[in-house]
């Protein structure tokens, strides 16, 4: 998989965490019935790669991304269970090495110049920006551009993005897609509110287009 494409063209990446395995397709099905077809699903539970593994099978249509993929065991996990690639909030160059021998595109997280320069040692193309509100936001990646743009490194910012803000970040050519959690909330989930999931997958997408487009 073509990662930087794949998530470019998504724009916004719902990031999302799956407690319950018999809420991992009808979840699924409303983001990607929304208009978002990528979807990060994190390690930060116990049955992540089986929701992986499930949606693949059962989700036409759904791109999936491991998140939250701190560890060899996880990355290992998630290639098996059928993510096309791995996203982590920090940068770990012993499983950026790992990912690059197992063949799984893989975006680690920074959050400084030193974390950056040594992603793009080993490689990447494609960082992901973790904790991005917290870390400063869209004029702090635009600080880092001025040293870094003529490498060609794309940015994923993720962690306090949200729909009001999300389009300050979508401005930046440099910065191809924004992950969300707000798109997929824990109540709308637990209480199996699809159709709100759905609508805050439309907003979002519809969003994204029209950011596209307008800076194309």
């Amino acid at each position: 998989m073509d990662m930087i494409k794949t998530l470019g063209d998504a724009g916004i990446i719902p990031v999302i965490v799956i407690d319950d395995i018999e809420k991992a397709v009808p979840l699924a099905n409303a983001l990607v019935k929304g208009g978002l077809p990528v979807l990060e699903v994190t390690f930060r539970t116990s049955c992540a790669a089986e929701a992986i593994a499930k949606i693949k099978a059962e989700v036409p249509g759904a791109v999936l991304i491991a998140g939250t993929v701190l560890t060899l065991k996880q990355l290992v996990a998630a290639k098996d269970a059928g993510a096309e690639a791995c996203v982590a909030p920090g940068f770990d160059p012993a499983i950026v090495k790992a990912a690059n021998e197992l063949g799984v595109p893989f975006c680690p997280g920074v959050a400084t110049a030193s974390e950056l320069s040594q992603a793009l040692a080993l490689g990447c193309k494609m960082v992901k920006f973790f904790p991005a509100e917290s870390a400063g936001g869209v004029k702090y990646i635009k600080d880092l551009l001025g040293a870094f743009r003529w490498t060609g490194v794309k940015f994923m910012p993720t962690g306090g993005v949200k729909l009001s803000n999300v389009g300050e970040y979508l401005a930046v050519k440099e910065i191809i897609c924004c992950g969300g959690t707000w798109i997929a909330p824990k109540d709308a989930i637990a209480s199996g509110d699809w159709a709100a999931i759905e609508k805050l997958a439309s907003d979002a997408a519809a969003l994204a287009k029209e950011i596209k487009a307008k800076f194309a």
